[in-house]
């Protein structure tokens, strides 16, 4: 194993591509083990699909194993990191008669694999959430997971880039000789010299790994959001309803998702669970595309043949940006991750 510092001498310059959660989080760390970093992005930090995701923190059902536990890790770093981006208070959940055993089989899953969760009954859940209806919450078996939360992607990415070079342009060429990627070129027309590439484009990612000569293949999903004007609601966590999804975004406003509803859909599905959005409007909806390689399970770390190309892409990049922004960017620098790192490797495509 080489020890990060003398790599990191080695590794003198990396370009990083992609200025969302992965590409901040893999800067930083770059960063702190002393390499030097340009971060390039054709938007503005957060601006792609960071900037239009749930953001919800957690490994609520996600297999197989070596996942669950990959988005545990990214949980606890979020918490052992201390950001005042990331808030706790958990996630609520309850299901309608077509999906209680869908949601059973979830809970009994994640108690086996000793992940925080726990039946409440409507009294508890309306002592942790005293604005729902209780009229649309079930007597019983409703899902709580103590340790979930959710985060202000935007604000962490703004706090871990700050310092770091950031270019707004694009990359439309990179060069590989003798097995090794040597330069980065961008539309502008800038050849950047590296020792090393992190591809952290998110939905953009087959693209530049085409341009390195490497096919990924995905399957990326859209996804909208729903933003409602400030509204008198109480909502202190991450809240699945049978037809929506809400969580707090602060001044008073509300996060709504539900990929299979519309805007107007979403907004009376929310009112219901929550009377007092009855006087609230949508203030602005986002749409974003989810980077989901082809299998569902993240891309990361490096490249067999073309070991100083590198990969941080999946969806759940918020859970998992903290701890496997530190792995990837460790093993950028010469150190050995592949007993985290292994199962999510590129050749498994």
């Amino acid at each position: 194993m080489t020890s990060g510092s003398s790599e990191a001498r080695m590794v003198a310059r990396v370009v990083v591509i992609g200025a969302g959660v992965y590409g901040a989080a893999v800067s930083a760390s770059l960063v702190r083990r002393g390499a030097g970093v340009t971060v390039v992005d054709s938007g503005p930090p957060g601006g792609g699909t960071s900037g239009a995701t749930f953001s919800w923190v957690n490994s609520c059902g996600k297999q197989p194993r070596a996942y669950h536990d990959l988005n545990v890790a990214g949980m606890r770093a979020h918490r052992e990191t201390g950001g005042d981006w990331f808030h706790d208070g958990g996630n609520l959940e309850w299901a309608d008669d077509t999906g209680i055993e869908w949601l059973r089989h979830k809970v009994a899953g994640l108690v086996e694999y000793g992940y925080p969760a726990r039946w409440l009954d409507k009294a508890d859940a309306l002592r942790l959430e005293p604005d729902i209806d209780p009229a649309v919450l079930p007597d019983g078996e409703i899902a709580y997971f103590p340790g979930e939360g959710w985060v202000e992607p935007t604000r962490m990415i703004a706090h871990l880039l700050s310092g770091i070079e950031v270019i707004r342009d694009a990359v439309v060429g990179v060069a590989v000789r003798g097995g090794r990627v040597s330069s980065v070129r961008l539309a502008s027309g800038q050849d950047i010299a590296v020792d090393a590439v992190v591809n952290c484009a998110g939905a953009r990612a087959a693209d530049v790994a085409k341009l390195a000569g490497l096919r990924l293949p995905m399957r990326n999903k859209p996804g909208v959001l729903a933003y409602t004007s400030p509204v008198a609601v109480s909502i202190a966590r991450v809240i699945h309803a049978p037809q929506v999804h809400l969580r707090p975004d602060g001044g008073g406003r509300l996060l709504l998702h539900n990929e299979d509803l519309d805007v107007g859909q979403m907004l009376a599905a929310a009112r219901a669970v929550y009377p007092g959005l009855r006087d609230g409007a949508v203030e602005s909806v986002r749409t974003g595309e989810r980077p989901i390689p082809v299998d569902g399970l993240p891309v990361l770390g490096r490249v067999l043949d073309l070991p100083n190309f590198h990969f941080a892409v999946s969806h759940s990049g918020v859970t998992l940006s903290a701890y496997v922004g530190d792995q990837v960017a460790a093993e950028v620098l010469g150190e050995d991750r592949d007993d985290v790192l292994g199962p999510f490797r590129f050749e498994r495509l």
